[in-house]
């Protein structure tokens, strides 16, 4: 039996296979889009790519379908987290009368193809992917076409949620897990040795590593305390406080990046905080507790949550961002807690997390540029406390 698809059908299928396999596009479901299909990627020239097959008889109704087009990108740009979206708008089947160089857009790139060699009219298209061309030699008509290309779609849509389900399967929070068990042994020596529960003395913190002011560093031992002081907690409520954030949070972090990642993240971050916290330390004062490596790891989860979008944009919008900002409210209103620590780590886990990377969506050179940052702030910050 000899099946074909129509030439509309047939651009559209062989467009669909380019963007997804070859360019890595992902579709966007919206609900009520007919005979239209949706494509995002973030790192890409065009961030939404539409291919539009519904069909558009006049100038006029194709000015609505811009405006509703604009009307979309809006709530998809909210979801990427992006101030500008580029869009590419592919029309299969216009009017003889509609002309879309009567739409004039900087944002939006619209394009009409009656033929899919009629690509090559489009220099902004061939410029940003010069070999869509090549999937014209490559393909074959009818229903062998279609076959091929639904196939290799469903191979890749089986891949990506494939490592979707790796990505945020659960798994064991060991490292969170060791964390909390050196906080609480720690809190537990100090407690011991202060011989009070709820307010362990200045005294003792300052034995056990308390981070103190720069002018009170001296030896190796005095710089190991910008780790160690993120291992010790003033209090019962400080330290049950920061204990149930880092149980809530910590595994969370750990199953998506891994264990020696999130090693690499919190301790980054604790370093980060109390780097930052010693430009604004001074006199007596002693600080300790881990809230900096917690603001971290909300740090981290916001990196990540970027790259996982799709999954996770309306809980860093809803939850994490508001989250986030209260406890620095909090932090800034009370007197007794670090805020400066808090903000260190913030930034500090988002830059180490950008370094190590997020699995399947992070590049070599995000990689390389987030292990260049942190160096930068690092160093800056070694500048500003050591050598100003």
């Amino acid at each position: 039996m000899n099946i074909t698809l129509n030439k509309n059908d047939e651009i559209v299928m062989k467009l669909l296979h380019y963007f997804i396999i070859e360019q890595n596009y992902n579709p966007v479901i919206l609900h009520g889009a007919k005979d239209e299909i949706w494509l995002e990627k973030s790192d890409g020239d065009y961030k939404i790519i539409r291919i539009v097959s519904n069909y558009i008889h006049n100038n006029e109704q194709l000015g609505f379908d811009i405006y509703k087009t604009k009307q979309i990108i809006k709530k998809i740009r909210k979801k990427m987290f992006l101030f500008k979206v580029p869009s590419l708008s592919i029309f299969v089947n216009l009017g003889d009368s509609v002309d879309i160089k009567s739409i004039k857009d900087n944002n939006i790139t619209l394009a009409e193809l009656t033929e899919f060699e009629d690509i090559k009219k489009y220099d902004s298209i061939i410029n940003t992917f010069p070999n869509i061309l090549e999937v014209e030699n490559n393909t074959k008509d009818g229903i062998e076409l279609f076959l091929k290309l639904t196939n290799e779609i469903n191979m890749k849509n089986q891949v990506e949620n494939k490592k979707a389900e790796e990505i945020f399967s659960k798994k064991r929070p060991v490292i969170t897990y060791a964390l909390i068990i050196i906080n609480l042994i720690m809190f537990i020596i100090t407690v011991l040795d202060s011989n009070d529960f709820f307010n362990i003395s200045t005294n003792t913190i300052y034995k056990y590593g308390g981070l103190v002011s720069v002018d009170y560093l001296s030896n190796l031992s005095d710089y190991a305390r910008i780790i160690t002081s993120g291992f010790l907690h003033a209090g019962f409520i400080h330290f049950i406080f920061n204990m149930y954030a880092l149980y809530v949070i910590g595994p969370q972090i750990e199953s998506f990046f891994g264990k020696f990642k999130y090693a690499i993240i919190y301790i980054g971050s604790l370093i980060f905080g109390n780097l930052l916290s010693l430009l604004f330390l001074n006199g007596n004062v002693i600080s300790c507790g881990a809230s900096g490596a917690i603001f971290g790891l909300l740090g981290s989860l916001l990196y990540f949550g970027y790259h996982y979008r799709v999954y996770l944009s309306d809980v860093i919008r809803s939850q994490i961002i508001p989250l986030i900002a209260i406890n620095l409210l909090i932090g800034i209103m009370l007197s007794g807690i670090n805020v400066i620590a808090h903000i260190g780590g913030l930034i500090g886990g988002y830059l180490v997390s950008k370094a190590v990377g997020v699995k399947y969506k992070s590049t070599k050179v995000d990689q390389v540029n987030g292990i260049i940052m942190s160096l930068v702030f690092a160093g800056f910050l070694v500048y500003m406390i050591f050598f100003r």
